[in-house]
């Protein structure tokens, strides 16, 4: 990569947009080494792209982009539209040295109601991989267990997973307590259920006014036809909703809406997200994207809308704080994508202006709390610096440690630390084989052999070591370095003080001092941070492997069981309990097991004979 202080020589600007074309795309400007420096979209792609050359006017940080450029690409498309959504791909996919970059690496709470014919409600997070309907994101995971539990009271739909709902036999607790209609033993018929879940989906859907409508016909049809019982429910659940309504505000409307506030400072942004569904407010999360040298708030909101809500389904009104670039094109794409009209709204007046107003003072707060709180790890890491005598700031921190239990599934983890904090990119882990169970010495000698062999290929070498234990470790720790020749890092071991209690850590400095700093050290924070990262991280691994170890021999162990028909009886009955829950019978209704081999996964996963599996004892439980 050229330095930002030359000039594109190896560029001909002049050449390039002599021949560029007029039309809408995409570019992406591309530095030296091949890295993708900007992606950008254009109506024009000749004017836009053709204003980062101009003589002046550039800001710092677009010119220290363009000082760097060694070539241009573009991709035509047929309209603004589609250039904005492979814009948005692009920028995810490479991430770009000088884009605004949501930094999302959090799972959003959703609410997903299944399909088939008796879906089921629950929170879901992750990857939209299930079919059926989801709705949100939440601004947070309290905000979808009020909406749920509220669903479950009006419209009592299952929770249960499908494992649990196939293999019940009697109604379980939430039907006691009047939160589901228990259709797994089929106390309701599948035309009645799929009247409530449509219901619950207009609900969701924000149609509060529709759904209370619907149930006034309902009742006076039940009425009309002397079914008194069923009338008076579809009156309380009537009542129910209308107690809803009249706690429900933001101009007496039921309003589905985001309101967005960004804050920049000190080269840091935050953006508040204040959320309304169907009127009622479902509360604020803060996001910090990375700005990247962006220098006004609206160019990060701006590509916050962009990124976040072409992801994620939008309100019908988005409040915006700051005035953003392409307002038309944005609320034209995300109606074609969400289905419904999107307005994008900068200047409000009334209670709308009260509550964006409000999202700029939650956002102002936050980006405060978090430069707080980079400065507080700093002073760690600089307390860190003057404790152990280092001459400059650590810029990469590593620790080690081993989790088992009893020996079973070995796992050593190493986390990373700079000088701002965790670098979860770079954790890892490493599955440990081929030593006598338990021995934690040889454990960790043989994580950081093969830790430290990568590092001599690579190059990377941290300037502090930390082992999670005493001067065992510590020994085996040296051994290593001492054997692959690698220098230039201090080792440090944390030893656990006195009945484990935290602040009493004694750590075991290089030429085999001891130094106890005290539970009000900074150092000695930072220190327990990483190291209790390194323990978070290893039992994490050690327990997923720990389980997987467990659910693979329990079917190994059984003939004619290959890995094809274990993958297809945990994905029939959603994993290793639910297929214990199941009779021989239910195991025979799996594609690819017949019968007899049914009997035998039954006796196996329950230590019985396989000639003692009779038709009253295939369902699990039952004698």
């Amino acid at each position: 990569m050229s330095k930002s202080g030359d000039q594109p020589s190896a560029f001909d600007a002049r050449a390039f947009l002599r021949h560029l074309t007029r039309e809408p795309g995409v570019y992406r400007m591309i530095a030296g080494d091949g890295t993708v420096l900007y992606v950008g979209k254009a109506g024009s792609l000749r004017a836009r792209v053709s204003s980062y050359f101009r003589s002046s006017g550039l800001s710092s940080r677009i010119a220290s982009m363009v000082a760097q450029i060694a070539s241009v690409e573009v991709t035509i498309t047929r309209t603004e539209a589609e250039a904005l959504l492979l814009e948005n791909q692009l920028i995810k996919a490479l991430r770009p040295r000088y884009n605004v970059l949501l930094r999302d690496d959090k799972s959003y709470p959703q609410i997903f109601v299944s399909s088939g014919p008796w879906p089921r409600i629950g929170m879901h997070r992750g990857p939209r991989s299930e079919p059926g309907r989801y709705f949100g994101p939440y601004p947070s995971s309290l905000a979808v267990r009020e909406t749920l539990s509220r669903m479950h009271r009006l419209f009592r739909l299952r929770a249960c997973e499908e494992s649990v709902f196939r293999n019940r036999s009697r109604p379980c607790l939430q039907y006691q307590i009047g939160r589901c209609s228990a259709p797994c033993v089929g106390l309701i018929d599948s035309e009645d259920y799929a009247q409530s879940v449509r219901r619950a989906m207009l609900f969701l859907d924000g149609h509060s006014s529709e759904l209370v409508a619907d149930l006034e016909r309902a009742m006076e049809q039940a009425s009309a036809q002397l079914a008194f019982e069923e009338a008076a429910v579809h009156r309380d659940l009537i009542a129910e909703l209308r107690g809803i309504q009249s706690r429900q505000y933001v101009d007496g409307a039921q309003v589905n809406m985001d309101a967005l506030a960004c804050v920049v400072d000190q080269g840091a942004a935050c953006v508040v997200l204040q959320s309304f569904r169907a009127g009622v407010n479902q509360g604020t999360r803060a996001f910090f994207p990375s700005a990247n040298g962006a220098e006004t708030a609206g160019e990060v909101l701006s590509a916050f809308v962009c990124q976040y809500y072409l992801e994620h389904r939008p309100p019908r009104e988005l409040l915006l704080s700051h005035a953003i670039d392409d307002t038309e094109l944005l609320e034209a794409v995300l109606a074609e994508t969400a289905g419904y009209r999107v307005q994008i709204k900068h200047s409000v007046r009334g209670e709308r202006a009260g509550y964006l107003a409000l999202t700029v003072r939650n956002a102002e707060a936050a980006l405060a709390a978090e430069l707080a709180s980079g400065a507080s790890q700093r002073a760690r890491v600089e307390a860190l610096t003057q404790l152990l005598g280092l001459p400059a700031l650590p810029a990469r921190m590593e620790c080690f440690d081993i989790s088992h239990t009893g020996g079973e599934a070995t796992v050593a983890s190493c986390v990373v630390f700079d000088s701002s904090g965790p670098v979860r990119g770079q954790y890892r882990r490493y599955n440990i084989s081929s030593i006598t169970p338990g021995d934690d010495y040889a454990a960790m000698h043989q994580a950081l052999e093969r830790r430290f062999r990568r590092a001599i290929e690579d190059g990377v070498v941290p300037d502090i070591l930390f082992i999670d234990g005493g001067k065992g470790q510590l020994t085996q720790a040296n051994a290593v370095l001492a054997d692959l020749g690698v220098s230039g890092l201090m080792l440090v071991g944390v030893a656990k003080g006195e009945a484990r209690r935290a602040g009493d850590e004694t750590l075991i400095l290089p030429d085999g001092s001891i130094c106890k700093p005290g539970a009000a050290s900074p150092a000695l924070q930072l220190v327990q941070q990483i190291r209790d990262e390194a323990h978070r991280f290893a039992i994490t691994g050690h327990r997923g492997k720990r389980q997987k170890a467990r659910v693979t021999s329990s079917l190994q162990s059984i003939p004619g069981i290959g890995p094809r028909r274990r993958a297809a009886l945990l994905k029939h009955f959603g994993g290793l309990a639910g297929l214990k829950r199941a009779g021989a019978e239910e195991i025979a209704r799996v594609e690819g097991i017949n019968a007899a081999l049914a009997k035998r996964i039954y006796a196996g996963l329950h230590g019985l004979a396989a000639a003692t599996v009779t038709p009253a004892t295939t369902r699990a439980g039952e004698t």
